[in-house]
């Protein structure tokens, strides 16, 4: 298949070429024939000019798309940037909390805060590489775990929330201890061969609720699993849905 653009002075070449045929078959030395040869003269300098134009416009027009596309992915970079945290890639405290306020309008929701547990220790003991280290391989092993629906948000250090649109009380307290068993099975690899662990604090609200609310309800669920020994799941009691009239 010939790839080859279009002339677009396809016409135009063609009128020049005929200009030319009839200037030699003119009379020499007749005025007809050195009119005709100085038109053609500037028809070929107007089409030269006008090529370059054209030319110089496609040129303007390739870096332009070029320009507007490299806008796209830097308006998209930072806007990942301003949401996202910058080391695990979750949500960022601000982000996580926009979408769950949006979420809680059309939805009911389940909210899981997670603290991984002695987080101090490893960075004291491990230094902070590898307590950075513990954060990505916590988040990967909750990306394998969380339902497809569901959203995870960091929220401070070492703490995460995952956000479950849709769940009622008893599926996402089974989400939230599967993912508690997921992060001790883990293999994390510290220096001393101890397992990573975290306590989880659930909570659930029907659709009409707020960010703060359900954090407020899970969080006071977590002080209660780390006060229990850590390493669980505590759920706070759910509120009651409102039948409206």
């Amino acid at each position: 298949m010939d790839s080859t653009p279009p002339d677009l002075f396809a016409q135009e070449a063609r009128t020049l070429a005929d200009a030319r045929a009839a200037h030699a078959q003119a009379g020499a030395g007749t005025a007809a024939r050195e009119a005709l040869g100085e038109l053609i003269a500037g028809y070929e300098r107007l089409l030269r000019e006008t090529r370059r134009l054209v030319q110089r416009s496609d040129r303007a027009e390739r870096e332009m798309t070029q320009i507007n596309q490299r806008l796209q992915e830097l308006a998209a970079e930072l806007e990942y940037r301003a949401t996202h945290d910058p080391l695990t890639g979750v949500l960022n405290r601000a982000a996580i909390i926009d979408l769950v306020n949006r979420l809680c309008k059309t939805h009911e929701l389940s909210l899981i805060v997670l603290d991984i547990d002695h987080f101090k220790r490893v960075n004291d003991s491990f230094g902070h590489p590898m307590g950075d280290r513990v954060l990505m391989k916590v988040v990967d092993c909750l990306r394998q775990v969380m339902p497809a629906n569901a959203s995870l948000g960091r929220v401070g250090g070492e703490e995460f929330t995952i956000a479950l649109p849709g769940r009622d009380p008893e599926a996402s307290l089974r989400i939230a201890h599967a993912v508690c068993h997921a992060i001790e099975a883990n293999e994390v690899g510290l220096p001393d061969g101890s397992r990573v662990t975290a306590s989880l604090g659930l909570s659930w609200l029907p659709r009409g609720g707020s960010f703060d609310e359900a954090y407020g309800l899970a969080d006071q669920a977590l002080y209660s699993a780390k006060r229990a020994g850590r390493n669980r799941v505590a759920r706070a009691e759910p509120r009651p849905r409102v039948l409206r009239a």
